[in-house]
């Protein structure tokens, strides 16, 4: 394998002091035994429940070519003999890779953030740049202060385009993980009101995403979509932040990269987009009207990079939904199929309306019905009784034949849904889930989606374990 980074580089960029015998080389860099790879040098980073360090003989044993530690635990590892570079901290240390790594880089880097659709626009980056070059991006959605600086210093030398998610809770938080990536390229997918528990209104919530402005590398670009409400202030941070290009993407006759025509499917969408004056058509593998927001971004950003936008196009015909993000299974019901859609990971008031949208345009089969299984929005502070309340006409404008209700906050909507609605409300998904296998039957599309923390993960391999034959795959597109 191919090194990611030599002993002595990586010590200079850490500024640690090496121990023991280094290895020849070190092929990636880990800061969790259970995905460790061997040739991984093994960051013992300390997180709000566990210290990396309690877990630097497993790191051995899992095949680390060397332990980053800090000084002070030194003595509590005691006779480990394993190489090590010491530091005074190994988070500051892990950022110091991080920002070598780009400093280093030859890539085009692309950041994403949003208040809805960061990661799946940074996975159909990942895939269709991979169409046109060496692609590297973070692993899941390692967007915060250790995902961020983890991503960089796994970061090869050699690759072509980079892509990073960057996420926040709160005001702050993007700027110092903008200034580590210095993206060339900075998109903004949507303001909405996720973490609005944290911010006052939806213009804060601006504020703090437009924090990607400020590491934008001279001369670089910032991608916004057009049709939020926010692109006018938006627009004017980044103004105001010199930003070289300010770009938008989107329906409205005064994006840069234009949609221009759409055909949207039960499992796939087709679409004409006028990008630098020219005319794209895509097919886009994964469905859904949000999917195609994504894909104008991705358009305007491999533009704005310089990649073969054609090629780039192309490769959205293959693009398909993450786990939790709207991938489908196919399950076997005695009787026949069943299609479930999983969007579990995830939920606001906006990827809701998105998540209901595709459940209305799928198709069931025969005498099936569509179900929603909606759990609660987190973060939401004291809008949240309202906003789950205003799900009720947003169910009621769709198909949706039955509602299936589970979460504190959930009980809001229960109480707004209009007498003659199909639904049932349930404490959790524990409760909820012998209620979800009793009622779907065959030719039902199944829909599920909430918060992560709300755990409704559970419902979706229950469902695979319930029906398990053809589950696992996605639905062909």
């Amino acid at each position: 394998m191919t090194a990611l980074w030599l002993p002595d580089e990586l010590v200079s960029a850490t500024g640690g002091r090496p121990l023991g015998t280094m290895p020849r080389a070190i092929t990636g860099v880990s800061i969790d035994t259970r995905s460790l790879v061997p040739g991984d040098a093994f960051f013992a980073i300390r997180g709000e429940a566990m210290d990396g360090h309690d877990f630097a003989t497993a790191a051995v044993k899992a095949g680390a070519s060397l332990l980053v530690v800090a000084e002070g635990k030194l003595p509590a590892l005691g006779r480990l003999t394993a190489p090590m570079i010491v530091v005074p901290d190994v988070l500051v240390a892990l950022e110091r890779a991080g920002a070598a790594a780009r400093a280093r880089a030859r890539a085009r880097i692309i950041a994403v953030t949003g208040s809805a659709g960061k990661t799946s626009t940074k996975e159909a980056l990942r895939h269709c740049l991979s169409a046109v070059g060496k692609v590297h991006a973070s692993a899941a959605s390692f967007n915060n202060h250790w995902g961020v600086p983890l991503t960089l210093a796994r970061m090869h030398a050699d690759c072509d385009y980079a892509i990073f998610e960057i996420g926040m809770n709160h005001e702050g938080e993007i700027r110092p993980l903008v200034n580590m990536v210095r993206p060339h390229v900075a998109i903004v997918t949507l303001i909405a009101a996720a973490h609005l528990g944290h911010f006052r209104s939806l213009d804060d919530i601006a504020r703090a995403k437009a924090e990607i402005f400020e590491g934008i590398e001279p001369g670089g670009a910032a991608l916004i979509n057009r049709d939020d409400e926010r692109w006018g202030l938006l627009a004017k941070i980044a103004g105001q932040l010199a930003v070289g290009r300010i770009a938008g993407f989107g329906e409205s006759e005064a994006a840069d990269y234009r949609l221009t025509n759409l055909s949207l499917h039960a499992d796939h969408s087709l679409i004409s987009a006028l990008v630098a004056g020219r005319e794209v058509a895509a097919r886009i593998g994964a469905p859904g009207r949000h999917v195609v927001q994504n894909a104008l971004a991705v358009l305007g950003a491999a533009d704005l990079v310089g990649a073969d936008v054609e090629k780039v196009a192309l490769a959205l015909a293959t693009l398909s939904a993450e786990p939790g993000r709207g991938k489908r299974h196919t399950l076997r019901h005695p009787d026949g199929p069943i299609t479930l859609i999983d969007e579990s990971y995830n939920a606001n008031p906006a990827s809701m309306k998105a998540a209901l949208s595709l459940l209305d345009a799928t198709p069931v089969n025969g005498k099936g019905r569509r179900i929603a299984v909606l759990g609660d929005m987190l973060e939401l502070g004291v809008h949240s009784a309202a906003l789950h309340a205003g799900l009720a006409d947003l169910i009621a404008g769709t198909r949706t034949d039955v509602t299936l209700l589970a979460g504190p906050e959930m009980k809001s909507l229960a109480e707004a849904l209009p007498e003659g609605m199909s639904f049932e409300y349930r404490r959790g998904a524990d409760e909820l889930k012998p209620v979800l296998i009793d009622i779907v039957r065959p030719g039902d599309v199944v829909m599920i989606k909430s918060s992560k923390g709300i755990g409704f993960s559970k419902l979706v391999d229950a469902l695979i374990r319930q029906f398990p034959a053809g589950a696992g795959s996605a639905t062909p597109s």
